[in-house]
C-alpha cells in the first residue's frame, strides 16, 4: 500500500510501520531511545507514545488530508528506555469524512496505552485556504 499522508514524520521519533490495511487497521513500533527520556530513571515522555498512536491513526485512514480533530487517550503502564512498543490500530467507525481510529500500545503482552482518535479527511490541505 502507498502512503498518502504525514510523509515528512521521522519515523525515529513517531515509529515504524510494520503493517497497514488502508482504512481498516495497522501496526507500528516505536524503539525507544534516550532523546525520548524525562528523567533519571529512563521514564519515557508520554507525547511520544501520543506521538506515535496519533502517527498510526492517521496513517490507517491514509486519507492526503487527514487531521487529528480530538483524542481521548490514556497512559496505562510506564514506558521506560529500551522498552519496544507495538501500536495497533483499528477503524471502529466511518461515517461521511469522520473516522474513529481506535490505538493500542503493548509492550510484550502488557498493554501501556489505548486511545480513540477522531479523524477527519479534508476536501483539502487544512492550512490551504
Amino acid at each position: 500500500m502507498k502512503i498518502k499522508t504525514h510523509l515528512s514524520i521521522h519515523q525515529r521519533f513517531s515509529g515504524t510501520l510494520t503493517h497497514i490495511e488502508e482504512g481498516t487497521r495497522g501496526s507500528l513500533r516505536l524503539s525507544t531511545t534516550e532523546e525520548m527520556v524525562a528523567d533519571e530513571k529512563g521514564l519515557i515522555h508520554g507525547g511520544f507514545l501520543f506521538s506515535a498512536a496519533d502517527y498510526l491513526a492517521m496513517i490507517t485512514v491514509n486519507h492526503p488530508n487527514v487531521v487529528l480533530g480530538a483524542a481521548s487517550v490514556k497512559f496505562l503502564k510506564p514506558v521506560k528506555l529500551g522498552d519496544e512498543v507495538l501500536f495497533k490500530s483499528e477503524v471502529i467507525q466511518t461515517e461521511g469524512q469522520k473516522s474513529l481510529v481506535k490505538v493500542e500500545g503493548f509492550v510484550g503482552e502488557e498493554r501501556v496505552f489505548e486511545g480513540e482518535f477522531k479523524c477527519y479527511s479534508l476536501q483539502k490541505h487544512v492550512l490551504e485556504r
